[in-house]
Order: structure tokens, then sequence, then C-alpha cells
């Protein structure tokens, strides 16, 4: 068997070890942008299809623009079909996270960074705990993100932070905070999206920057699924182990054997960026969890 066929043949098992979770419930069920999320800025950015289900994000030189989730949640998880800018997109950035917006923040980013043409797009992700980051990691995606829609999912429970492409795994944190490591498990997090210039740093580590002759720069955004605890005021409800909050449940705790394989090759082929082996960055003095298990 080719190597084309073992990442097909991992990508198929992986959506089949993910079904139990794409059917449960959901908490919010309208899948609705517009009643759902509201725009954070410039309105004129963006377009919404008239049944709600689809909602694009431009960037131009005047503006990018953005939207957040009318609910604040602790724990559950949250998938989001995007298709991203195609063709030339160095020095777009094009983001999807949860975030609590306080000065000690947590957050649960990916970050899609745009690319000249060509070249493949890179998505990092990243966390904040407690208000500390400088955990990025970066891949290459096995696919072009620009040419149809991919679903990006982030599973966030009392146990791990699992982020997922098309229900492969290609990244875990693990809940160590019983050795000193932070944690994101008190605070709720809002649902967010955006696209900005981050010519800056995004591409080549700032070299390339955005060509506004080929925009404008357009991220499209569908059938969004929020299955979560949505936030009350009492943490200990979403917390609780019980039928409302499945992804709580010991099955949910670690990665399936499935699922390893599959973490397991997205680590060994397209990661090219992790902040666990960045020992000048540290000082050689890497940040505990790198020496703590994933899973």
């Amino acid at each position: 068997m080719n190597y084309y066929s073992y990442k097909m043949m991992f990508i198929f098992f992986g959506l089949l070890s993910m079904i139990s979770i794409r059917t449960e419930s959901s908490i919010v069920p309208t899948a609705d942008f517009n009643k759902d999320f509201f725009v954070t800025w410039s309105p004129s950015h963006v377009n919404t299809s008239a049944d709600g289900h689809e909602r694009s994000l431009k960037l131009d030189q005047e503006s990018g623009a953005g939207f957040a989730s009318n609910q604040m949640f602790l724990f559950g998880q949250i998938n989001m079909q995007i298709k991203l800018v195609p063709g030339h997109s160095a020095g777009t950035v094009v983001a999807y996270y949860l975030s609590s917006d306080q000065p000690n923040r947590d957050e649960i980013d990916f970050e899609f960074l745009g690319n000249v043409d060509g070249q493949p797009y890179i998505l990092q992700t990243n966390l904040y705990a407690n208000g500390f980051d400088n955990r990025e990691e970066r891949i290459n995606l096995w696919f072009d993100p620009s040419k149809d829609f991919h679903t990006y999912s982030i599973l966030w429970n009392l146990h791990q932070i699992v982020f997922m492409v098309d229900w492969v795994p290609i990244r875990v944190y693990r809940n160590h905070a019983d050795k000193g490591v932070p944690f994101p498990r008190w605070q709720p997090m809002s649902i967010k999206a955006s696209i900005w210039n981050g010519d800056s740093w995004a591409t080549r580590g700032g070299r390339d920057k955005i060509d506004w002759s080929k925009g404008p720069f357009i991220a499209s955004f569908r059938n969004h699924k929020i299955d979560a605890c949505v936030w009350s005021g009492n943490a200990r409800f979403c917390r609780a182990e019980n039928s409302a909050n499945w992804w709580n449940k010991e099955r949910y705790s670690t990665l399936t054997s499935t699922q390893r394989r599959l973490f397991r090759w997205v680590r060994k082929y397209h990661v090219i960026y992790d902040y666990c082996q960045d020992n000048d960055r540290f000082n050689n003095n890497l940040p505990k969890e790198c020496f703590l298990p994933k899973y």
C-alpha cells in the first residue's frame, strides 16, 4: 500500500471513530449565523446568506471583519466549516477561536496563515491558559483549504483540548493542572472568527506582504454546530459529568486508538513547528507540559 493509500485509510477510519460525537444532540441547534452570532466589526465587510447558514468575511485596504457568538460556553465541542482565501493570500490571517476576554484570558485558537500563490496554507494553533501563551504549533494541511469547505473542530472538556481537521486530531493539550500546568477550566469563552491583516508576521515572518491588487480577500464559514454548555454563571453545572454534558464522559477523556494513529501520522508528516521543540525560544527551559503525556 503506497503512502497516499495509507493517508486515505487513516482519514477514513478517523471519520468513523468520530461519528458518535457528531450525532449527539446539539445544545445550540439553530446553525443560523444571524441568531447565534453578532458582527463585532466592519459590518460592511460581512455577508450572510438569506437562510443564515453561511457567512463570509472580507479583507481589503479599508478593513477586515469579525463576528462572535451571542453566548459564552464552558466545555463542549464546536464545529465550523471554513473555506479559506484562494490564490495569493500572503499576509492574511483567518482566525477561528474561543476566547474568555479576561486579563488572565483563556483562548483556544485556529489561525490560518495565508501564503504566496502555489505555496501551502499554514495552520497555526495556539493556547492561552490563565494569561500564559507562547504555545504555538504549525502544520501544513494535506489538502488545499481554499478549494472547498473543511470542518475544523475544538473538543474542550475537563480532561483535554483536541483540535481536529475533518475529524483528524492534529493537536492535543491535556489537563495536567494537578502538575502545575495551566489549563482552561474555569472561564467561559465565546466563539469568534475574523479576517485581518497580519503581514507584519504571518507569512515567512513578515517578509511576504499583502498584495492588495489580489484582493478583496474573502473567507467563508458555514454549517457551524455548537454542542456546548451555555454559561449561566455556574461553573459546577458545566463541569458535571451527566448526559447533557456528554463531552465530559470518560470515553472522551483521551483519544481512541484510531485517533492516536491519526494523531501520530499528523505529527510525523505535517508538523512544521512545535513550541515544545524550540529550546532557543525558551532558553532550554521548555514548558512543563512538553514532558508530560498528550493522551
